[in-house]
């Protein structure tokens, strides 16, 4: 399967993701990657973005995936930035997939830190320091069904999580803190028991969920969809189309 893009970082093992999907893996998406990536002679035919850089780098621009659909290059989005990009961008003809685009698409989240997460470097494979927001969100309300807590106790523990900055969540954090607000204490230890086979990772399924309907897109014919808008070259656009072109490319798209 050749002409596939995707930007992932740490939300799934790249190992796991090529027995998903065969595509040119790319490290996180940062603000003018998918410029360079469309200056190519041999454009990708698509592009999924699950994760992508922020704080201390710009992020991608919505422009540049805007460009990129006008191009008719298909771009899928989902888990992470991908997500976040996808719900602005899919009146406009970006694909969104999972449930975490769905929360935001629908307005059931509206916070960035809802996805981000602190990780090591790539050359360790971006492994994940913290736990998403998102993860959290979910994992409580499963420990609910499975009647390991309360629901009361899993909107404490949530309030808990959702305070903390997004570099020092964790299960571990949530739940000593949780023991100091006076949580009882023989629910902490029941849920505590349960993480290990019971933690669920949203992020994780969604990018799966993405890789797969990559696959099943370019398997019935790879057609992009239509452009719903008419691009502008703004006098911003052509800035920075130059400084895109000053950076070294990356990987060769297969």
């Amino acid at each position: 399967m050749s002409g596939l893009a995707v930007f992932l970082g740490p939300t799934l093992p790249r190992e796991d993701a090529e027995r998903e999907l065969d595509a040119a893996y790319l490290p996180p998406v940062a603000q003018g990657d998918i410029i360079r990536l469309c200056s190519r002679d041999e454009k990708p035919k698509a592009i999924g973005i699950v994760d992508g850089l922020f704080e201390n780098v710009p992020s991608v621009w919505h422009k540049e995936i805007l460009f990129a659909i006008s191009q008719g290059i298909a771009v899928f989005g989902a888990s992470s930035m991908g997500a976040l990009r996808a719900a602005e961008l899919h009146p406009f003809g970006m694909i969104g997939v999972g449930a975490i685009f769905e929360a935001f698409r629908d307005g059931r989240l509206e916070d960035d830190d809802e996805v981000a997460v602190i990780h090591g470097p790539a050359e360790l494979g971006y492994t994940g320091l913290s736990e998403a927001m998102v993860n959290i969100r979910r994992t409580l309300a499963d420990a609910v069904v499975d009647e390991v807590i309360p629901a009361e106790t899993a909107r404490q523990l949530e309030g808990i999580a959702k305070a903390l900055p997004y570099r020092e969540r964790g299960y571990g954090r949530v739940l000593r803190l949780a023991a100091d607000r006076g949580v009882p204490e023989e629910e902490l230890a029941d849920l505590k028991l349960w993480l290990p086979t019971g933690r669920f990772d949203q992020k994780r399924e969604d990018a799966r969920q993405m890789l797969r309907a990559m696959r099943r897109w370019a398997a019935q014919g790879a057609v992009a969809p239509e452009a719903r808008f008419h691009f502008e070259r703004t006098v911003l656009w052509e800035k920075a189309v130059r400084e895109s072109a000053s950076l070294a490319t990356g990987p060769e798209i297969r």
